[in-house]
C-alpha cells in the first residue's frame, strides 16, 4: 500500500506530509523520524512490512518535508499532529514507535493519546534535558555535543552552523560514503556500506530538507526545553531500546526513562549501535503491536 505523500491538515491549519507502508489492513504503527529526517524513512522492505502485518505510518514533522514550521513547538506538540493524521486515515487505535529525536515524541504521544495508543517505543531516544542523577552528554559524539551545544547558543546559533552542516553532508552525500551523518558507528558503516541503503538514506535526508533547515532546528530546541508533559502520565506498555555500542545516546537515557516511566521495559543489545538492522526492526515492531 506504498503512499509515498498524502497531505494532512493539522488543528491550526498546518499542512503534515505522511505516508503509509505495508498492508493496509494491517496494525497500525506511527514510526516517528530521527534528527534529521523526514515521512520517507522506514525499514526499506516494504515486502516484508506487509508479511509482517503492519500498516507503517510515517510523517514529516513541522519544517521537515512538506510539512509547515511550527515555531516554538514542543515535543508535546506531536501528539495533536498525529491524531490529526490518525484521523484522516481513519485510525482509531495504533502504537507508535520513535527513533532517537522521535523517541521523545514517541512518548509524548503515549502521554498525551492513551486511549488510542496501545503501546509505545523509543529507540536509541534521549531523556530529557538536565535530567537529575543523569550525565546527559555522556558517550555523545562530537557532531552530537556540537550540535546541541549550538542549540543551547539559541535558534540563531543553531541555525547558521546547521545550515553550514546541511551543505556540507549533502554535498558528501553525494561524494562519499564515509561523510553519511549516520556513520558514526560500527555498525551504522556497515549498513550504510549497501548501495540500496546508501540510497534509501540520502534520498530521505534531502526530502527532509525540502523545506530548508527549520525542522532540524526546532527539533533540537524542543527537545533540550521543557517537552511539556509528564512521564508518569504514561499509562501503555513503554519498551526503551538501545545499543550498547550507541556513539550517539547512552542506555543510561534509557535506564533513567526506564525509572521513571511507570512499568516501562528497557532492552539494551549488547552488540548494538544506534542503527539497528531493518529485518530486526520489523521483528521489533511486531512486538511492540504485540505489547499492546
Amino acid at each position: 500500500m506504498t503512499q509515498l505523500l498524502t497531505e494532512v491538515s493539522a488543528p491550526d491549519g498546518r499542512t503534515l506530509g505522511v505516508a503509509q507502508w505495508g498492508d493496509p489492513d494491517g496494525s497500525a504503527v506511527f514510526f516517528l523520524h530521527g534528527i534529521p529526517g523526514s515521512r520517507l524513512v522506514r525499514p526499506r522492505d516494504e515486502e516484508a512490512i506487509e508479511r509482517a502485518g503492519l500498516r507503517l505510518v510515517t510523517y514529516d514533522r513541522p519544517g521537515y518535508g512538506v510539512s509547515h514550521r511550527q515555531p516554538g513547538r514542543r515535543v508535546v506538540d506531536c501528539a495533536q499532529d498525529v491524531a490529526a493524521i490518525a484521523d484522516a486515515l481513519g485510525l482509531d487505535r495504533f502504537a507508535v514507535s520513535g527513533f532517537c529525536g522521535g523517541g521523545p515524541h514517541a512518548l509524548a504521544v503515549a502521554a498525551c493519546l492513551d486511549g488510542r495508543v496501545t503501546a509505545a517505543e523509543s529507540q536509541g531516544g534521549s531523556a530529557p534535558f538536565g535530567a537529575e542523577g543523569l550525565d546527559w552528554w555522556a558517550g555523545m559524539s562530537p557532531e552530537g555535543v556540537a550540535e546541541f551545544g549550538w542549540a543551547l547558543d539559541g535558534e540563531r546559533a543553531l541555525h547558521e552552523n546547521l545550515m553550514r552542516l546541511a551543505e556540507e553532508k549533502l554535498a558528501g552525500m553525494a561524494l562519499d560514503r564515509a561523510n553519511l551523518h549516520a556513520a558514526r558507528d560500527e555498525q551504522a558503516g556497515a549498513e550504510l556500506a549497501r548501495p540500496d541503503a546508501v540510497r534509501e538514506f540520502v534520498n530521505a535526508m534531502r526530502d527532509g530538507f525540502t523545506a530548508g533547515i527549520w525542522g532540524r532546528v526546532d527539533d533540537n530546541l524542543a527537545v533540550l526545553a521543557e517537552w511539556g508533559f509528564s512521564l508518569d502520565e504514561i499509562a501503555v506498555p513503554v519498551t526503551l531500546r538501545y545499543g550498547a555500542r550507541d556513539a550517539e545516546i547512552s542506555p543510561g537515557h534509557g535506564t533513567w526513562l526506564g525509572a521513571h516511566i511507570p512499568d516501562a521495559k528497557v532492552v539494551v543489545d549488547p552488540d548494538g549501535g544506534h542503527f539497528i538492522d531493518p529485518g530486526t526492526r520489523i521483528e521489533e515492531l511486531r512486538a511492540l503491536v504485540a505489547a499492546g
